[in-house]
């Protein structure tokens, strides 16, 4: 397992971890010895700690002191908005993950088990989540000292990173790109305006950033993932929207990064939105990200064939996709795809 673990030798990420369990606090300092880690047992003494130090990742246990807990997290949120909080917990603690992190305003949930690996991976995937964060705030200072180069530097930007994530799996080699191009098919159908086509564009091409938070052993499994491997895996829209939020270059294209993975019917991730609630652009991005995913060899099965492709999108109009963009993307199947096979046959 160590193996896996990010090892840098010098590192800039600043970890606080509470619990009551030293083990815990010496088990992650030894596998992380690369960060400047603090451990304390007292959670009361959260806050004295955060008067001397800026810290980037908070590993906090929910059981030491419930109360103290609920009213801690929004005063280090005070000191420090940005921080990414890693809460552990008891599955008696809240009915489901998702009501923890929508009241407690956390990134992140590790449900206490015998499975300390899984808590390793978290750790690793928050802290892939910290650095690209730290590069983002930088990013952010260079183009502000710069602003005759921000739209230049933004594309470039764009290109580096969301090229560090299609790196790691041949799968999503070109996926973004293709989602991109499939969105603005649907886009022009829509009559956007020029502003929101950009918008379109720039999201798409960006919607899978926060899959560089998600450890390689679970992202690039050849295997069915277990329920805790793809709970993970839901939480990359999360990630990226917290990636990308501290530069104010990317706050028009944050929804789509957040809520592209959520459902019309309110069954979707991670925040269960449903309806006009989701943001109109990330739905659009849901339908053609979609389409690409089941028109592509994946290493647990074959690309779907373009006519179950298409049956698949109509089945699910109204449930998974909104109706209206559905509608339209079908109608470019029907009558424009020349163009959507201009688009697959570049791969």
């Amino acid at each position: 397992m160590k193996s896996d673990i990010i090892d840098k030798k010098t590192s800039k990420c600043k970890i606080i971890i509470v619990t009551n369990q030293s083990s815990v606090i010496d088990s992650l300092k030894f596998y992380f010895h690369s960060y400047d880690i603090v451990g304390i047992t007292n959670s009361e003494d959260l806050l004295d700690a955060f008067s001397n130090n800026n810290f980037d990742l908070l590993i906090l246990d929910y059981d030491i002191n419930p109360k103290y807990t609920e009213y801690v997290i929004p005063q280090i949120r005070k000191i420090n908005q940005d921080i990414y909080i890693l809460l552990l917990l008891n599955h008696k603690d809240f009915s489901s993950p998702i009501e923890a992190i929508h009241k407690l305003d956390v990134q992140s949930f590790y449900e206490k088990s015998d499975n300390f690996d899984q808590l390793l991976l978290l750790v690793e995937s928050a802290l892939k989540s910290v650095e690209q964060t730290l590069l983002i705030k930088k990013m952010n200072i260079d183009l502000q000292n710069s602003s005759s180069l921000i739209e230049k530097s933004y594309l470039e930007s764009i290109e580096i990173l969301r090229n560090t994530v299609e790196a790691r799996d041949f799968y999503t080699k070109g996926h973004s790109e293709r989602v991109s191009e499939y969105s603005l098919l649907i886009g022009e159908k829509l009559n956007l305006s020029s502003e929101e086509m950009h918008t379109l564009k720039i999201g798409a091409l960006f919607h899978d950033i926060g899959k560089i938070g998600i450890p390689d052993s679970i992202l690039l499994k050849k295997k069915k993932l277990t329920h805790n491997e793809f709970e993970r895996i839901k939480d990359h829209p999360s990630i990226g929207a917290h990636i990308l939020s501290n530069a104010s270059i990317f706050s028009d294209i944050i929804p789509i990064v957040k809520y592209h993975h959520e459902r019309y019917d309110g069954n979707g991730y991670p925040y269960n939105l449903s309806g006009d609630d989701i943001p109109f652009l990330a739905r659009i991005v849901a339908v053609a990200d979609s389409f690409d995913a089941m028109t592509t060899q994946r290493s647990y099965r074959n690309a779907l064939k373009f006519d179950t492709v298409v049956k698949e999108i109509s089945t699910c109009s109204g449930t998974q996709f909104d109706p209206d963009i559905s509608k339209v993307f079908l109608d470019i199947l029907e009558n424009d795809s020349e163009k959507v096979w201009e688009i697959y046959n570049k791969r």
